[in-house]
């Protein structure tokens, strides 16, 4: 997001002028900074080249170059006969050394801005501007308005296309990582004394084959097409699907080589509940791809977020704004990056602790703990990322040419596997280390973890609720899929508002140049 100010940003023009003149180029500053003198004179005087072309945005902003000038009396004859208007035009000097330039008096009491939309728009505009300020206001907030829905619109329509694909199927091998936060103090109490404070990680031993896919469905939409607030997706809205595989989602392995049938998959009511929670709203629209609702794309990455409130109010699940409100009693976000044929995912589930729960208040919300972890390595060329789940028989041939052995039917199975099977942690950690606080901070709330596949995540594993400061959360991904490095980082605000996005980052730089190009700043939020 780029912020405009009212103060005039210059860019300098160097610029022959005539012998005796002081020029001073400036860059990025306001015009107050254009202040030079000779001993001689007290006039400074300010020009700027003419542009005719309009610039974009929906307010245009003419291109200018700015020059400094302040002349020396010693080098300069005053013209005597010159007309009356001469006399009083501080500029008539150069106007005439320079016929190409538009000389403009800020200190005109009469002088108004061209925000090139055209003379009766501009008159008309500053005619109105004082005496009607608050229907002015009104009228640049909603410019605002419609520059946020159109964002909007980007942001549902990006998500739809390059993360759902357009509602392709994506085959994945999800690892599921529950915390021992929430198995008891029994268990709390194992953990390393030097580290009480951090939880540790049990991997489920199943490792759970799901189908993901997305569509787009059609609501009813209260607006017509003639209304001013009416948007093209206001009717549509985004639905996930993701289920635990069957025989049906495995061609290959629905018969042996003896033309047996395969046992069915059987999975436990534990891993099929795991697989039912939701990591969005239940019909996604285009608000909720603003900050508030803590979901938006980038590039190559992505992320979304649901959440269950503390206390449930009435209409909650129809109203946008108040389902991003704070305090919550769970948060389930998810933070993703992915290359033409794969994509890596990290499923996080907050909740509070039982003991929390029961006595909970608004007033006073107690922290959210890591539940679950969830790593997603996925392909989406139709063919599980595991050769081992491709595999199949050649009935074909003679009996001395069939084989049972496993093929892969894929020509870049062996790039796939070791790019998401591959040896655990990005090269020398993070990328990017982002700044996440004192150090105290750090180590109370946030943990850093390596998983197979050369990926590398910071995470914190305690948000509190009950804390409204400037440094808010961030969680950060760092993947390899190729020649790119990718880091995403996912930051967000805290206390009651910790759903809401400030930033998504996304770095990218060859994998190979990554040690070379790394940032030395200790941890810095990207400028704004």
């Amino acid at each position: 997001m780029i912020k405009t100010s009212a103060a005039f940003l210059a860019l300098a023009a160097v610029s022959g002028l005539s012998s005796g003149g002081v020029v001073s180029a400036f860059s990025a500053v306001s015009p107050a900074a254009f202040i030079s003198s000779s001993p001689s004179t007290s006039s400074s005087l300010l020009c700027r080249r003419k542009h005719h072309d309009a610039a974009t945005a929906s307010t245009r902003i003419r291109s200018s170059s700015f020059l400094l000038f302040s002349s020396d009396s010693n080098d300069q004859e005053v013209d005597t006969n010159d007309d009356d208007d001469d006399d009083d035009d501080p500029y008539a000097d150069l106007k005439k050394d320079y016929p190409d330039l538009e000389f403009i008096n800020y200190n005109d009491p009469e002088y108004r801005m061209d925000r090139g939309l055209g003379d009766d728009d501009l008159d008309e505009a500053y005619l109105t501007a004082d005496k009607n300020d608050d229907e002015t206001l009104a009228e640049i907030e909603r410019m605002r308005e419609e520059r946020r829905r159109k964002n909007d619109e980007y942001q549902f329509e990006t998500y739809h296309a390059d993360v759902l694909r357009g509602g392709e199927v994506c085959l994945g091998e999800w690892s599921v990582y529950q915390t021992d936060t929430f198995m008891g103090d029994d268990v709390v109490k194992g953990r390393n004394e030097a580290a009480m404070g951090v939880p540790r990680l049990l991997r489920w031993d199943k490792v759970l084959k799901v189908v993901s896919c997305g569509s787009k469905i059609e609501v009813e939409n209260p607006m017509e097409k003639d209304d001013q607030d009416w948007m093209r997706v206001d009717g549509d809205r985004i639905v996930h699907e993701e289920r635990l595989a069957t025989l049906d989602d495995f061609p290959s392995l629905m018969t042996g080589s003896d033309n047996e049938e395969v046992q069915e998959l059987v999975w436990e009511e534990e891993e099929v509940l795991h697989v039912e929670k939701t990591y969005w709203p239940r019909e996604m629209n285009s608000l909720d791809f603003r900050g508030a609702g803590g979901s938006m794309c980038v590039g190559k990455a992505y992320t979304i977020c649901d959440t269950v409130p503390l206390v449930m109010k009435e209409g909650y699940e129809n109203n946008v704004l108040e389902r991003h409100e704070g305090p919550f009693s769970e948060m389930r976000a998810e933070l993703g990056l992915q290359s033409d044929s794969m994509r890596f995912r990290v499923k996080l589930d907050y909740a509070l602790l039982d003991e929390d729960e029961d006595s909970a208040v608004v007033t006073a919300p107690p922290p959210l703990h890591l539940r679950t972890l969830t790593i997603c390595r996925e392909t989406l060329d139709g063919y599980w990322p595991n050769p081992a789940d491709n595999e199949g028989t050649n009935d074909d041939g003679d009996d001395d040419e069939k084989f049972t052995d496993s093929f892969v039917r894929r020509k870049n199975q062996k790039a796939i596997t070791e790019t998401l099977f591959g040896p655990p942690g990005a090269p020398g950690g993070l990328y990017d280390p982002p700044p996440v606080g004192s150090e105290e901070r750090a180590t109370e709330n946030y943990m850093l973890l390596d998983f197979e596949g050369g990926a590398t995540l910071l995470l914190p594993h305690r948000l509190d609720q009950n804390t409204d400061d400037s440094k808010g959360w961030v969680t950060s991904l760092d993947w390899t899929p190729g020649k790119v490095r990718y880091q995403v980082d996912r930051k967000v605000q805290s206390g009651k508002k910790l759903k809401g996005l400030k930033t998504l980052e996304l770095s990218e730089v060859q994998g190979e140049d990554a040690d070379t190009w790394r940032p030395r700043d200790g941890g810095a939020n990207m400028r704004q």
